[in-house]
């Protein structure tokens, strides 16, 4: 791979100090050169700018791993199908992305630092290019569907049901990305939170985030009969039919919504005559927070193989101690075991600090890391602005609207990143 790490980062980290302005000359070099461009992005796109550096720098950071790279890459290639990116506008994104780095390069920007630039981008084309061509013929770009219920289950909370258009091949334990007309272009994962059902349909658990673009309108103003769009199912923290190991399912907030699909797969091979085994810890940051306890009842009610442990602390308690609650719970538990959680298959489903604040206490009660798995989550939880030199790559951000799942990434205990 024609890529030389040394000059590319160096290069990037004289401009990185002013990486706003930086991005902020890509889009309007881009714009005025290419016109017609411009209707394949968001109309705001301050988070399409952060976007398109916190992916630069991710490449970066990888460009002497090359299987990481390469996954990287494809990952990107395949998601930007639902953008409608096409071989005919790589070109045009590199003319402008070098144009910027040159441009906010000054004195330091030399022939060899545009010769590298120049193959890596030849290099990150390519890859991504021959990765959405790899997409099996027939495979949409994304699945038009229809909101045919809604309901709200806490003041930041809403349960749709959505029904596509055409059949939607997903497993449970998987999610999807989401777009609605409220907000064109604009894209968020959520797990899905059913098993495959007979009618095609899917339920989503949507949270409120704070100032968020999609999520306000999906919690807020979106009702039965409006469409959205759904992006391809991701993820890998699915369940093996064959495996007869227990289950150990940790949920926290709207992380049920990915754990009920699980337990919904288990009650299927359950009546199929496959039980196995199942324990699920819910935990919430209070009672008021436990928003789908009829949907937990139901499951619960006649299924002998299926326990579920609710974790929340008294009124006024804080997150650290929901967290604690929780950590509590799996030692108990895991005591009353002859060798507390080894054998059993587990998956973390809950806010990006929920795998952190567990993972090392199950693999202390003998969980094996190659059971564990949980959707990636980022090094910090920090969404401010970058503000100062170094920021991208000192206190790297989590920028929620890139797909994590789908960077193929995976960390030294083999779990995605």
């Amino acid at each position: 791979m024609p890529l030389d790490p040394a000059v590319i980062r160096a290069s990037l980290a004289v401009v990185e100090r002013r990486a706003d302005h930086l991005v902020r000359y890509f889009y309007a070099h881009l714009f005025t050169h290419n016109p017609d461009v411009r209707q394949l992005f968001p109309t705001e796109l301050s988070e399409q700018r952060d976007r398109l550096f916190a992916a630069l720098t991710e490449i970066v950071l990888r460009l002497e791993n090359t299987e990481q790279l390469t996954a990287y890459l494809s990952a990107l290639g395949r998601d930007h199908r639902k953008f409608r990116a096409a071989p005919e506008h790589y070109p045009a994104v590199g003319t402008s992305l070098i144009a910027a780095i040159r441009h906010f390069s000054g004195h330091s920007w030399t022939p060899e630092i545009e010769k590298a630039w120049t193959e890596a981008y030849t290099v990150i084309a390519r890859v991504m290019i021959e990765a959405a061509g790899a997409v099996p013929p027939g495979t949409p770009a994304w699945w038009d569907a229809v909101v045919t219920a809604r309901h709200r289950s806490a003041p930041d909370i809403v349960r749709l049901t959505l029904r596509p258009c055409r059949p939607y091949p997903f497993l449970a334990g998987q999610y999807l990305s989401l777009c609605s007309p409220r907000r064109p272009r604009v894209w968020r994962p959520y797990s899905i939170a059913n098993a495959p059902r007979a009618d095609g349909t899917l339920e989503l658990h949507i949270r409120r985030v704070p100032d968020g673009l999609l999520s306000t309108v999906l919690v807020n103003d979106l009702m039965p009969g409006e469409r959205v769009m759904l992006g391809p199912p991701v993820g890998d923290a699915v369940l093996d039919p064959c495996s007869p190991r227990p289950l150990l399912a940790v949920a926290g907030g709207t992380g049920w919504a990915q754990i009920r699909s699980l337990v919904e797969q288990r009650a299927a091979w359950a009546e199929a005559g496959l039980p196995a085994p199942a324990t699920v810890f819910l935990a919430a940051r209070n009672d008021a927070d436990q928003y789908d306890l009829d949907a937990v009842r139901a499951l619960v009610t006649g299924q002998p193989w299926l326990e579920v442990v609710l974790a929340a602390p008294e009124d006024g308690g804080d997150r650290e101690a929901a967290v604690e609650l929780l950590r509590e719970g799996l030692r108990r538990y895991g005591a009353h075991r002859h060798d507390g959680w080894a054998g059993h298959d587990i998956r973390l489903s809950g806010p990006p600090d929920l795998a952190p604040a567990v993972t090392g206490l199950l693999l202390a009660l003998n969980a094996g890391p190659e059971l564990i798995r949980h959707d990636p989550v980022p090094p910090t939880f920090n969404r401010t602005r970058p503000l100062t030199s170094s920021d991208w790559f000192l206190d790297r951000r989590d920028v929620p609207w890139i797909n994590r799942t789908e960077r193929g990434l995976r960390d030294e205990a083999g779990q995605p990143e």
